[in-house]
Formats: structure tokens, sequence, C-alpha cells
């Protein structure tokens, strides 16, 4: 019997958008746990083009040894084409949403640039019923960064990234200052922090201004004008959505007994210093949660949240949308859609 196809995006070999490949590809098999989901949209992430490039900034013993092809994506929304008759949570033509298998595909792939994925149970939700596939696409994996750094870790895996537990701090009343604050996890950050009572410093470029004062931040800080590590002073928490080696700068923004989340931990070098400091420098590896994802799509439902879309291409166009990516300047998510 002959193999039937969908349309994919796929990689044969790392390199640059020039490597994301538009052709067909076997349709995958229901599995035990799974749900089969025809796709409509696919929410793009940075570790959609490390992927791409082969994790170039890992060391080398932790690249991925892939084999190929390979199709890249984690997140998506889209309806229900099959269940698995062990799952008896979701049903045919029931609209859903997800982050699909990372971290544990991440390094290979969980396949959501694609006509059809098969998504275990476990990673699934109920898609917000107020948005569109395209909005809902954009919010898994950055939203549920956020979720995981400042509200609820929600499980109990060691973190690959610290020795010790990470633990999301109270928010009411604090001073928190996001820096990234118009990128991805950036524009979810402000906003779960504003739900929880905080008093909100965003960070990112000025045409992202107005965007933030929509979102209610109470100061907003123009980095192409001012270095927010040198003007402001007395923060509980700072949430670094850019990371990097850097991040140790907002120290000084600090004060005691503080806490500095870097989203990119990577390179961070300075813990021997927040120590002295009494300050607390703690990461998460995000991970896969449908009941988080069910709990998140009652506040994209009442408004409490928004996703804020960058642009759109056709899956076709995953290139093109790549390219987009890597121009920077990204206000909130770019989404791949599925005709």
């Amino acid at each position: 019997m002959p193999t039937k196809t969908m349309k994919a995006v796929r990689l044969h070999a790392f390199g640059g958008p020039d490597v994301l490949h538009y052709e067909d590809a076997p349709m995958p098999e229901l599995a035990a746990g799974e749900v089969l989901v025809r796709v409509h949209a696919i929410g793009l992430n940075p570790p959609d083009w490390y992927l791409r490039e082969g994790y170039q900034a890992l060391p080398p013993e932790w690249r991925p040894q892939p084999s190929f092809p390979i199709i890249p994506g984690t997140d998506m929304s889209g309806v229900v084409e099959a269940v698995a008759d062990n799952v008896k949570d979701f049903r045919v033509g029931d609209e859903v949403y997800s982050m699909v298998r990372f971290p544990e595909k991440g390094m290979t792939g969980s396949q959501t640039y694609a006509e059809y994925i098969g998504v275990p149970s476990s990673d699934l939700a109920l898609k917000p019923a107020v948005i569109d596939h395209i909005h809902a696409a954009g919010a898994p994996m950055s939203l549920l960064t956020a979720w995981q750094f400042m509200i609820d870790l929600g499980h109990d895996e060691p973190n690959p990234l610290q020795s010790y537990k990470h633990v999301p701090v109270p928010l009411e009343g604090k001073t928190v200052l996001i820096n990234g604050a118009g990128g991805g996890v950036g524009h979810f950050a402000v906003q779960l922090a504003k739900w929880k009572g905080a008093r909100v410093i965003a960070v990112a470029s000025g045409k992202n201004e107005k965007l933030m004062r929509d979102l209610g931040v109470d100061e907003f800080i123009d980095y192409t004008k001012s270095a927010a590590d040198e003007v402001v002073r007395g923060v509980d928490l700072v949430i670094d959505a850019v990371g990097g080696p850097d991040t140790s700068r907002f120290f000084r923004t600090l004060k005691r007994g503080g806490a500095l989340f870097p989203i990119f931990p990577l390179g961070f070098a300075g813990q021997d210093e927040a120590e002295r400091l009494g300050i607390t420098v703690s990461a998460t590896q995000v991970r896969s949660n449908g009941p988080q994802l069910a709990e998140v799509a009652r506040l994209l439902d009442n408004g409490t949240v928004r996703v804020v879309i960058d642009s759109t291409f056709p899956l076709a166009d995953a290139a093109k949308a790549h390219e987009r990516a890597a121009a920077g300047g990204i206000q909130g998510k770019i989404v791949l859609t599925v005709a």
C-alpha cells in the first residue's frame, strides 16, 4: 500500500534558511497516547533556528547528530483528526494547541512544520476559544516559558542548567524589570507580572513603547537611548529575556535579596558575585505541559493575556520566516500558516 504523504518543511543538512525545504513527507502514524492533529498554524521560536544551524552555540560534544531528514518546530494550533483508543480527553474536531515534546525532541525537531502531527495527549490543550489559530500558535513555548519562570514551574524534573531547583518568586507589590520586553517571552512576562500585581519596568527598543504602554507597564526604557542597568536601582526581580554572558550587568539594578532570571543563561559566569551581593540567579528549561496550557488558555480567553503577532508566512515560505527572525527587532511572535 502506498505511503500517505503530507506537505512539510524538512532539513536534509544544517545551515542557513535556505536548507528549509517544503516537500512531501510521510504522514505520521497515530501511536498509543497520541492525538493526530491537522495543523493550521505554527509558532516560531529560537530553538527552531538553533536546530536549523546545528546548535552552533553549544560545545561540539553537546550538538545533535540527527538522522536526516528532520522536521523542525515545537508550537502549533490545529484541529484533531484522529485519537488513539487510550486517549479520553480529546475527540475528533476539537480545536487544540500545544508545545510538542519539548525538550525531549527539541534537539532533533518536534515536527510541527507540517500539515499533520501526532501529539502526546499530555502535551495538548483545547485552544482558547476567542482567539484564532494564528494567535494560539504564537503562545505555547513563549507563554509557557514566562509561566514556568514566573508563576509555576509545574514539574519536578532535574534542572539541566543548575544544581538547584528553580523557584518563582511572589510578584504582588514587587518591582519587576523585564529586558527584551517586546519579544516573544518578554511581552508575555510583562502581562503576567501586571496580572500578579507587580510594578513593571519594560526595556525594549523605542518602536515598542506604544505596545508596552497598552500592556500597562509603569515605566518604559528605550535601550537605544538609555542603559537600564545604569539608571534603575532597587528592583526586586529582573527577567532578562535576552540573557547571555552580559546578564550580570543587571546585578546593579537589584536590591539585596532580589532575583535575576535569565531566559537564556548560557555563558553566565557571575554566580560568585551574585552570592556576594545576596542575589539569586536562577533559570529553568521550559517543558511541554498540557495542563498549564489549559490554565493559560483561560487568561487568553478573558483578555488578561494577549498574543502579539509580528508577522505571518505560509508554511512553504518557512525560509523567509527564518530570515525575518534573523533580521531581529521582532515584536511578539512570527507564525507560519498552513492552507
